[in-house]
């Protein structure tokens, strides 16, 4: 996980994209104009974290072979975005919005029932395996707060019931629903919409 100390974990020897992931790369890398390579760096590292789980320094040193730069560069790219993992993590990694809406909604609730729920703190990982849990800034996902990020996945309007029982879900082998929890659909306002409800017809009927 990005800013972690990373000194303790074991690196492979090598790296290289599976067939299938190098025809993507190379896709990728065709976007960009000539001597504009190195602009691929973040999509080929989340190739990479895609096909290892996580992004280890020997895939940071062959996307850097590949986009012809520096290691150092991409090593800054990789180091500076939460996205990227730089050690193994769960298979399901959760990540806790903690910016102010989700905070007031609720984020720290849902840091606690990770926790208790789980038994590992922020930066751990279960002993089975199975989760993660760190704590991240803005989501993307404020109005629908407090949220949490499961993989690739938006988990919204949550308190710890909720919570629970989308871990029960994942520790069972069964993904469940994401999105709103509540069944409001993206953004809407709780209980629907409102805004323009109350405006009087002409002769002073009121609006449907």
């Amino acid at each position: 996980m990005s800013g972690s100390d990373t000194s303790h974990v074991v690196q492979p020897a090598n790296f290289t994209f599976t067939a299938e992931n190098k025809a993507e790369a190379d896709r990728v890398i065709k976007k960009y104009p000539e001597g504009r390579q190195a602009s691929a760096v973040l999509p080929l590292l989340y190739i990479a974290q895609k096909q290892e789980g996580w992004v280890p320094r020997a895939a940071m040193d062959h996307i850097a072979e590949t986009l012809d730069m520096a290691p150092i560069r991409v090593y800054e790219v990789a180091t500076f975005y939460t996205m990227f993992h730089l050690q193994p993590v769960g298979k399901y990694h959760l990540q806790v919005c903690r910016t102010t809406p989700c905070w007031l909604r609720g984020a720290d609730q849902m840091t606690e029932t990770c926790k208790k729920k789980l038994g590992i703190g922020l930066k751990e990982t279960t002993k089975d395996g199975l989760f993660s849990l760190i704590e991240v800034e803005c989501l993307g996902g404020c109005s629908n707060a407090p949220m949490v990020q499961i993989n690739d996945d938006f988990y919204e309007d949550l308190d710890p019931k909720k919570l629970e029982w989308i871990l029960d879900e994942l520790a069972a082998g069964r993904v469940p629903p994401y999105g709103s929890q509540t069944g409001r659909k993206g953004a809407e306002p709780e209980g629907g919409p409102t805004t323009l409800k109350n405006i009087p017809r002409p002769g002073g009927a009121p609006a449907e």
